[in-house]
């Protein structure tokens, strides 16, 4: 499995946020901007707390199984995986929600002597610090779930593995 990079995780939020904040504007032209929804932080609040959650129990479990404690609770590889790969997913689709709301946050900025939209602006400006730790979580899970290095490969008389 490979690990998530930041680079393509930043791509994305500058991406989603380019486009969003020039949607934003041609729709404001055109009619009336939609409104940034207040569950948008609170759902990206709750999928980090999980997220988080999920990789300090296997911290916890891990450490123990490593420490060889009597009565310790392994962990399942294939669980392991399948918390790695939400959590990429959940970071990837995070970049992408954040980048969106952070484009209309910045539209937005234009507006804030109207009192419903410095509402949406900081509705927006949530669901950018949510979704940042979104993937804070993420990363920390799949740094929690990262396999030792094999130190095969270390030793000066190893054959290269082709």
């Amino acid at each position: 499995m490979r690990e998530l990079r930041i680079r393509v995780l930043a791509g994305v939020f500058v991406v989603a946020g380019i486009l969003s904040w020039a949607g934003a504007r041609l729709w404001n032209s055109i009619g009336t901007l939609p409104s940034v929804p207040l569950a948008a932080p609170v759902v990206l609040a709750l999928i980090a707390v999980v997220l988080l959650s999920t990789a300090l129990s296997l911290r916890a479990r891990l450490r123990a199984q490593r420490e060889r404690r009597p009565g310790a609770k392994g962990v399942d590889p294939l669980m392991a995986a399948r918390a790695v790969v939400f959590g990429q997913a959940s970071a990837l689709v995070a970049a992408l929600v954040a980048g969106m709301y952070g484009g209309t946050g910045v539209f937005l900025l234009e507006l804030l002597d109207i009192p419903a939209r410095r509402d949406q602006a900081i509705y927006a400006g949530f669901s950018v610090v949510t979704g940042l730790g979104v993937i804070a979580a993420a990363i920390f899970l799949e740094r929690v779930c990262k396999l030792p290095e094999d130190d095969d490969q270390n030793h000066p008389g190893a054959e290269p593995v082709a």
